[in-house]
């Protein structure tokens, strides 16, 4: 094998991702077709790159599309960093609504713990604050309604 091919295993190692994983990522052409030698992979050198690309941006919360269209304005340079910025500014949006999210449920379940502690109610304080969530959930209004923490 030349120096500058690698087996997916050491693709796997390199980048801590997983080699189901980069299979997919092939399949969906998130990494190109790497040669084959047999039935052997080999990928160049510039996937490691390519592929701790993907995952950092995975990690970050971006979906699939959203990782493609960053691979793609990667490429394009510096002119596409207006595009970047406001892809990323829209997931930076869509982070802070889930925190507030969050927020919301370790208020609601802080709550019903401390009064389950408390002992002081025949009824389960979990219980309770889930029907009562549900109940003003159904009562909000429409672009409200089911929203939910992923």
């Amino acid at each position: 094998m030349p120096a500058s091919e690698i087996a997916i295993g050491e693709l796997s190692r390199r980048t801590g991702c997983n080699i189901e994983t980069i299979r997919y990522y092939e399949r969906i052409g998130l990494i190109p077709i790497p040669r084959r030698r047999g039935r052997y992979r080999r990928y160049a050198v510039a996937d490691v790159g390519r592929l701790g690309f993907i995952k950092r941006s995975r990690e970050l919360g971006f979906t699939l599309g959203e990782v493609r269209t960053l691979l793609g304005l990667a490429a394009a340079g510096p002119s596409a960093c207006a595009k970047a910025r406001n892809l990323a500014a829209s997931h930076l949006a869509d982070v802070r609504s889930r925190i507030a999210d969050l927020r919301r449920m370790e208020r609601t379940l802080a709550d019903a713990v401390r009064r389950c502690d408390a002992d002081d109610d025949p009824r389960c304080p979990l219980i309770e604050a889930i029907v009562r969530e549900a109940n003003d959930d159904d009562a909000a209004p429409p672009e409200r309604r089911g929203k939910s923490p992923r």
